[in-house]
């Protein structure tokens, strides 16, 4: 009984989308986090009879035909990159990004990765970093002598050295723009990384063309929205027990068969 199959499939499908949902949640308080959705395509069918097919020698057709579907299947799960919203911190290293791009950031193994997570820090030689001690791009030394540091909104990073009353620049922040940003593949640790599907970055000035503008001393937070997702776990968990309820049901048409026989 094909039922059972078909069923089958429909909880898997509810299973992952339960778990793309927990995540979600899990992450409700990650800076910069993007929330993802679950997205499912139907699977092949069976024609039993197909539409259009010739039904009598006079050449009349089949107007609607017999087509079973097989079930569903997972066709992708859509990093959805709405901006969050921005949380003020007073922490003069927080950087949120207004608008589109994100920070890059240089890995250990010599590759970029990418985030929107600004919550950066100083190194042992006073380099801006990432929490994880990896360092944002292009490169950015603050003196040992600095009082205070500001970052415009045209990512110019100042620096007020002690005995000065004038700021000195001490680098730029640059964004990466990419043509498709639901392309790039999460790395984990607040990172992203690029492929062929997101498209070859362009590199460009806050507040350049599309890029977006710097706001120092806040923090973007994560755009779940927690009554959608509670919304959508309630859907997905009657959509598993009602797939549940198909093969509970299949297999008492197969037992009330078995007794006949």
């Amino acid at each position: 009984m094909r039922a059972m199959d078909i069923a089958a499939t429909g909880m898997q499908a509810q299973q992952l989308n339960v778990e793309v949902i927990s995540n979600n949640i899990a992450n409700l308080n990650t800076t910069g986090f993007k929330r993802q959705r679950a997205e499912f395509q139907d699977l092949l069918y069976q024609s039993i009879k197909r539409p259009g097919d010739t039904s009598s020698d006079a050449g009349t057709v089949v107007p609607v035909g017999v087509q079973v579907g097989i079930g569903v299947k997972t066709a992708a799960v859509y990093r959805i990159h709405e901006e969050g919203n921005l949380n003020q911190t007073q922490n003069p290293l927080d950087l949120a990004i207004q608008g589109k791009g994100f920070f890059q950031v240089l890995l250990p193994d010599g590759t970029t990765a990418y985030t929107r997570a600004g919550s950066f820090q100083l190194n042992n030689s006073r380099q801006i970093v990432t929490a994880d001690g990896y360092l944002v791009q292009p490169t950015i030394a603050i003196p040992q002598s600095t009082t205070s540091i500001s970052v415009n909104a045209s990512g110019q990073v100042l620096a007020k050295v002690s005995g000065s009353t004038t700021p000195q620049t001490v680098g730029q922040l640059q964004l990466a723009i990419f043509p498709n940003d639901p392309g790039l593949a999460a790395l984990g640790q607040n990172l992203l990384q690029e492929t062929e599907a997101s498209g070859n970055p362009q590199t460009l000035d806050p507040g350049v063309n599309d890029a977006g503008t710097i706001q120092q001393g806040f923090l973007e937070t994560s755009n779940v929205n927690v009554v959608t997702e509670i919304s959508s776990l309630i859907t997905a968990q009657r959509a598993y027990e009602m797939n549940s309820k198909v093969i509970e049901a299949a297999d008492q048409m197969q037992q009330t068969l078995t007794n006949l026989r």
